[in-house]
């Protein structure tokens, strides 16, 4: 097995990028981009942490819950999680952030990179208020670079396809893998984990 080192060696396996791949990305966010943005439910935030590894959370809500700003601005509002906050105290140390957006039945998905900031002014989270529950904080992220990105990932996942998803039944619930992983006395349903969730969603 040999390790790969450097950008050359890359290169002379994978070739040179394609002129359509490298035109298409964008320093801001055009039409279609900010349409996109507008439907999805569904994004995953990347970060670094202080040890320089890397990060990944999801984040959903209702269609367009990521609001455009203006075409070099994102807010994003943080909904309630466990607490980790991972991903925010990645952000002070590391402001770099990637953006990865979703559309359920669409396999073109959309990269947005850029730098984030965490703002937690009142009148800016009671722009985000659902049912009268503001978020903490919200995320203003400054974006650098936008491009959409081929299906072919989605294709050969068949994400979206109903025809290979699995019943949740085919795994322990996540009552019962933490139970085994940290040593709970007592496991919770995946009924009553989800009902747990419901309340505390906003």
């Amino acid at each position: 097995m040999a390790r790969i080192t450097s950008v050359d060696s890359l290169r002379a396996l994978y070739g040179p990028t394609r002129e359509r791949s490298a035109k298409k990305q964008l320093d801001r966010l055009d039409a279609h981009c900010r349409r996109l943005i507008g439907l999805s439910p569904f994004m995953v935030l990347a970060t670094t942490g202080p040890d320089g590894l890397g990060d990944v959370t999801p984040r959903g809500d209702a269609p367009g819950f990521v609001t455009v700003e203006d075409d070099r601005t994102l807010l994003i509002p943080d909904r309630p999680g466990n607490n980790r906050l991972d991903s925010l105290t990645n952000i002070l140390a590391h402001p770099g952030i990637g953006l990865l957006f979703l559309i359920p039945g669409m396999d073109e998905t959309l990269r947005v990179n850029g730098t984030a900031e965490i703002l937690d002014d009142a009148d800016l989270t009671a722009r985000f208020a659902i049912a009268g529950k503001l978020p903490k904080t919200v995320l203003r992220v400054a974006v650098r670079e936008a491009y959409l990105h081929c299906a072919k990932a989605l294709m050969r996942s068949r994400l979206w396809d109903p025809a290979v998803q699995i019943d949740r039944s085919t795994l322990p619930s996540m009552g019962e893998m933490m139970r085994d992983q940290i040593g709970l006395a007592t496991a919770e349903t995946q009924a009553e984990m989800l009902e747990r969730y419901r309340a505390t969603l906003f």
